[in-house]
């Protein structure tokens, strides 16, 4: 029988998508627990291997750097893993696909109708968690879009990363309908695809801390 999920004492926060190194310090400095670099050239956050190194050089110790994959080449993630200390495989990798890529990595789930969280959780035994995000077809993530958070079951095996749409002014309530063990933003702090705004990245961790202060009992 599968034990209920345990939600976190504190949601940890990553943000993604990151192109600049003046966001990465302003992640840093506003109390990121991950950063989220985009390495799938099909994305309007796509980064190349020299950047990921350069931006990736910038993060201090006990900020987790993590690599965002659709779908790609082997070789190429293995390389970048370097720069890395996990992957978020966004496409359709199989388990033992993601198993020998030689970093833990974290698999990332679109809610189209019919998934089976608990099925896909089993299959994917050897992730670290689960990213929720919304569904668009052909599109394999950062969408803006919420989905249905009551569509994510309480006792899932695996801890919950949600994304999808995620803002200053609604991860509090996510958050407290969720219990995530961490959030993930990336359009909703930003001034434009890829260019962070220090104020949002703020208001944004800010948000996150009052959703994880204990609510009054009625």
């Amino acid at each position: 029988m599968t034990e209920p999920r345990v939600a976190p004492s504190r949601t940890r926060v990553k943000l993604c998508g990151l192109t600049r190194p003046e966001d990465v310090d302003a992640a840093v400095a506003a109390g990121a627990d991950a950063l989220g670099f985009v390495l799938w050239p099909g994305s309007k956050r796509a980064i190349d291997e020299a950047r990921l190194a350069a931006l990736a050089a910038r993060v201090p110790a006990f900020v987790t750097r993590v690599g965002l994959f659709v779908d790609q080449d082997p070789e190429l993630i293995r390389r970048c893993a370097e720069h890395l200390d996990l992957l978020q495989l966004h496409g359709d990798e199989s388990p033992d696909f993601c198993a020998v890529l030689g970093r833990p990595w974290i698999k990332a789930l679109r809610m189209r109708d019919g998934l089976d969280l608990h099925a896909l959780a089993g299959a994917h035994d050897g992730a670290r968690a689960l990213l929720l995000d919304a569904y668009r077809p052909g599109v394999p993530g950062g969408t803006g879009e919420t989905f249905d958070w009551s569509r994510i079951p309480a006792n899932l095996a695996k801890p919950v990363i949600l994304a999808g749409g995620l803002t200053a002014d609604n991860v509090a309530e996510a958050i407290a309908r969720v219990r995530p063990f961490a959030v993930d933003v990336s359009g909703g702090v930003e001034a434009s695809p890829g260019v962070k705004d220090a104020g949002r990245i703020a208001a944004f961790i800010e948000a996150v801390r009052r959703g994880d202060e204990p609510r009054p009992a009625c």
